[in-house]
């Protein structure tokens, strides 16, 4: 039985591989063995669960957060938010060598917050950013790396759709783990103290990248050269204006986001609630809402919300199919017997998300690969905040790593003939180094991720 959890385990990637959608390839593959298993009489039927899970999915009032955040991301890339960010903090350090790298990545910093999906960013931030960098005399290989690794911080500042997910299943999978350890008055884990647990790594990295330019600036200013001043020649008061018109609105929206969920004044699904509501405020004082721009963002948020809760669906099938033929048990005998104990499993797992990370998006390893680790892992001790800041920070460097990196497609999809793609490759290996030295602070200080939850929360 174990063998064959194994073998539908790499089959499923081989349909993945054949081009098949997602939530399809995982369902079909499963219920393709859980056939096989009823004929060979190899499968102990855990399919009696599946309409439990499928109403656990569509009743679980965390989930809504996800449409909500959508809808505030899709809405606030439509108000042209991030062109006139991008105007005006390239006006704000312009007149400094490396200053229009620093503001695209303060600019990716802020969509990041405001999105949370990382296609997007990247996709938004290389078609407005990159020209502009090109013609002003920035080396290709800086200009690319600076966009693929700012896009990819939608992983971990929150809000972040990502840490939506991966805080419920964590969630399920922490209290699962307590009570396999014989507790059953278990404590719980939300997504709200993994949105604080992610903020001071996330601003680790932010503050990593801007010190990265201002190296380079310092020593090879050629290759991140100025704005010449014939191109800022505005006055401070009317830079003052723009600062404020175009900084202004998505900040305060991202306070009052993160705020009142940090406040206790509202949980995730309120906040998102309160960010697609700013949006459309947003949009409406940018002068950018009408109804087909309305109806424009509705049909992407749709789109969107039903390609994940269709990938949910097709998990929750694998999942249960992978139980049935004891898969669970091999990963945790395999787990548990390895050396290192903990740190063994630890440095396990995440060499193998980050490897997924090359063919899976963060939604099929969220509810794949998480609710069958996540128990063993927290069952040995582990923090259930830190695990889920140290999944995410692994797979953003994943989604940057080449060749495969998805970041990379990403930009090489929007990117002129110009741009080489081993210069985009080039350009992100100073950022994977940074991402590495923050996965390895967290693996030295946990604080990092658990100190401010701690604060904010008392825990």
């Amino acid at each position: 039985m174990e063998y064959m959890a194994l073998l539908m385990f790499l089959c499923v990637f081989l349909v993945l591989l054949a081009g098949y959608p997602v939530a399809f390839s995982l369902a079909g593959t499963a219920l393709l063995f859980a056939f096989i298993g009823n004929l060979t009489g190899h499968f102990d039927n855990t399919l009696g669960f599946l309409p439990d899970r499928l109403e656990g999915i569509m009743t679980n009032g965390i989930l809504i957060a996800v449409p909500l955040f959508v809808f505030m991301g899709v809405m606030l890339e439509r108000s042209r938010v991030a062109e006139k960010l991008l105007d005006t903090m390239g006006l704000l350090f312009g007149p400094l060598p490396g200053g229009l790298g620093i503001s695209v990545t303060v600019v990716g910093m802020l969509l990041a917050a405001s999105t949370g999906i990382v296609g997007a960013t990247v996709v938004t931030m290389g078609l407005l950013s990159l020209p502009t960098m090109l013609r002003r005399g920035y080396d290709p290989a800086i200009a690319s790396g600076t966009i693929c690794a700012s896009g990819t911080l939608g992983q971990i500042i929150p809000p972040s759709i990502v840490l939506v997910l991966l805080g419920d299943v964590l969630s399920t999978a922490y209290q699962q783990a307590q009570l396999d350890m014989g507790l059953f008055s278990p404590d719980t884990v939300s997504v709200a103290d993994l949105f604080v647990g992610a903020l001071i790594p996330g601003l680790l990295l932010v503050s990593l990248y801007i010190a990265y330019l201002v190296m380079v600036a310092l020593t090879r200013p050629e290759r991140v050269p100025a704005i010449p001043r014939a191109e800022r020649n505005i006055s401070g008061t009317e830079l003052s204006r723009r600062i404020l018109q175009a900084l202004l609105p998505p900040v305060v929206l991202i306070v009052a986001v993160l705020g009142s969920i940090m406040g206790g004044l509202a949980t995730p699904t309120e906040a998102a609630s309160i960010g697609a509501v700013g949006a459309i405020v947003l949009a409406a004082v940018q002068r950018q809402l009408n109804l087909v721009v309305l109806r424009e963002v509705m049909q992407t948020t749709v789109k969107v919300t039903s390609m994940v809760f269709l990938i949910f669906i097709g998990a929750a099938i694998f999942s249960l199919v992978f139980r049935g033929f004891e898969g669970d048990e091999m990963v945790r005998s395999l787990l548990t017997d390895l050396p290192g104990g903990v740190i063994g499993a630890m440095i396990v797992v995440m060499l193998i998300m980050f490897l997924l990370g090359f063919m899976l998006d963060f939604i099929e390893i969220t509810f794949v690969v998480v609710p069958i680790v996540g128990p063993i892992l927290l069952s040995m001790g582990l923090d259930p905040v830190w695990l889920g800041v140290m999944i995410a920070v692994n797979l953003q460097t994943s989604f940057l790593t080449p060749p495969f990196g998805f970041s990379l497609f990403y930009l090489r999809g929007v990117a002129p003939d110009s741009v080489r793609t081993m210069q985009i490759y080039r350009g992100v290996m100073p950022f994977i180094f940074i991402q590495l030295l923050v996965l390895g602070l967290l693996a030295v200080w946990p604080e990092l991720a658990t100190w401010l939850p701690d604060q904010v929360y008392g825990n």
